[in-house]
């Protein structure tokens, strides 16, 4: 029986690809193989094959340590294009290098589009870190609110699969508690951060809502650091039972300050405007008293939130001017229940020179900003509702001169708190808690006290 030898396969010209650089072509009788120099696995190396399935090989070879990706794919990608050159992707590697008080980072790209090189895309030299993966996996899916039930979908598997063959997927219970993890992390350096505090911290108790009905109460830590910065850290987020109690509501928060510890640090207690239980922050100040004195003796401790002051006032003054809101609400009735009746009112407003865009119409009382804007268009068609009282005998509606004073100072005063409540608004869409922040609404409120004095 003839024996065969294998023969390195000589080179009618030089082998382009880089792959080659991890294998050896031999030749068996009228075969070429490819031989892997890392597990020693053959393939087929004639040039009909192609290099494809030798590339695919080595994203899978168990004997590699480690690969340089851009080679691989350099290659494939080659381009005359400006090159993106992406770099330092992923997370803060806190389970590498744990740094305290350190929050979750997000993800971050550096673009280079400078540099002109050949490839297309350049990852550098990268290792495959199946916990590290597993564990931006994990922030992933918290920072974008998805499913854990996510990595079992079938599209997912192949995504991954096809990205990197190498990533264990694992299952929805696996990413849950690593989820879990994490969040014990987090928690853990907000605690350190509250406790070696100097400064006392303001509770914001904020009710929210989703778009099933279901409430929430959220407890957010207002501090000054040492930088003299206002910070904010969420402490928890409560899912709310209809059948609650006030005392039962009380008890849930006294819990979580027990659980953070941060009763020997509160100084006030701030409740949410859309908060309908007053009587939190009174029980609360007295479960803290029995323990140890508050501030002032707790004068400063219970507080509402600016727009809940806002609100207040606006109240005050719509019940001051009650039956002259009425009487407005009536004579834009009159004008508005026929076709005659609205052109003789334009008519008349022709006659005395109004010119305004604005147009009349009835306010939602559950909306005081719809309050002020019916106001403030009825004071423009002031002299039209005089002609329209002179000439109209059907008209029953009669405002004298001193209640059109009343209302042009309350459409006034409603002005400067509207505008205060927006400005206040604004300046909380970084991530506020409905108002509920007495420090950030300062700065709009305080004008509007020296305004209204």
């Amino acid at each position: 029986m003839e024996i065969v030898a294998e023969t390195p396969a000589k080179k009618p010209k030089r082998l382009t690809s880089v792959v080659w650089n991890h294998f050896e072509r031999v030749r068996k009788a009228d075969a070429c193989y490819a031989v892997c120099t890392h597990c020693q696995k053959k393939l087929s190396g004639s040039s009909n094959s192609g290099t494809t399935h030798l590339r695919n090989h080595l994203m899978r070879c168990l004997k590699r340590s480690s690969f340089d990706v851009s080679q691989i794919l350099a290659a494939k990608r080659k381009r005359k294009d400006d090159t993106v050159s992406i770099a330092n992707v992923g997370y803060d590697e806190v389970h590498v290098k744990e740094e305290p008080n350190q929050p979750i980072m997000p993800i971050s790209y550096k673009f280079d589009q400078e540099s002109k090189m050949e490839e297309a895309i350049n990852f550098g030299s990268v290792k495959f870190d199946q916990e590290r993966s597993r564990v931006d996996l994990a922030r992933m899916i918290m920072i974008h609110d998805y499913p854990p039930a996510m990595v079992e979908h079938v599209g997912f598997k192949i995504f991954v699969k096809n990205l990197q063959p190498m990533f264990e997927v694992v299952t929805s219970s696996v990413i849950e508690a690593e989820c879990l993890t994490i969040y014990a992390k987090e928690r853990q350096k907000v605690f350190d951060i509250i406790h070696n505090l100097s400064s006392r911290i303001t509770l914001a108790i904020g009710m929210w809502s989703s778009p099933d009905n279901v409430e929430y109460i959220s407890l957010t830590a207002n501090y000054i650091d040492d930088n003299w910065k206002l910070q904010k850290k969420i402490l928890n987020f409560l899912t709310l039972d209809s059948s609650q109690t006030e005392d039962a509501l009380s008890d849930l928060v006294i819990k979580c300050l027990m659980d953070w510890d941060v009763d020997r640090k509160l100084f006030s207690m701030t409740l949410d405007d859309c908060f309908s239980y007053d009587d939190i922050a009174l029980r609360t100040k007295d479960w803290l008293s029995q323990n140890r004195p508050l501030l002032k003796k707790g004068e400063l401790f219970d507080m509402r939130c600016a727009s809940h002051l806002v609100k207040s006032l606006i109240q005050d003054a719509m019940e001051s001017l009650k039956p002259v809101m009425e009487k407005i609400r009536e004579s834009i009735r009159f004008v508005k229940s026929s076709l005659p009746a609205h052109g003789k009112f334009d008519e008349f407003a022709q006659q005395v020179g109004v010119n305004t865009e604005k147009r009349l119409f009835l306010d939602n009382p559950m909306r005081w900003n719809s309050m002020y804007l019916m106001l403030e268009a009825a004071l423009e068609y002031r002299s039209a509702f005089y002609l329209l009282q002179e000439n109209d005998p059907t008209f029953s509606v009669s405002l004298s001169d001193e209640e059109w004073v009343s209302v042009s100072t309350v459409a006034s005063f409603m002005k400067l708190l509207i505008e205060g409540s927006i400005n206040d608004e604004s300046g909380q869409a970084d991530g506020g808690s409905h108002g509920t922040d007495t420090n950030a609404s300062s700065l709009s409120v305080v004008p509007l006290a020296i305004e209204l004095t």
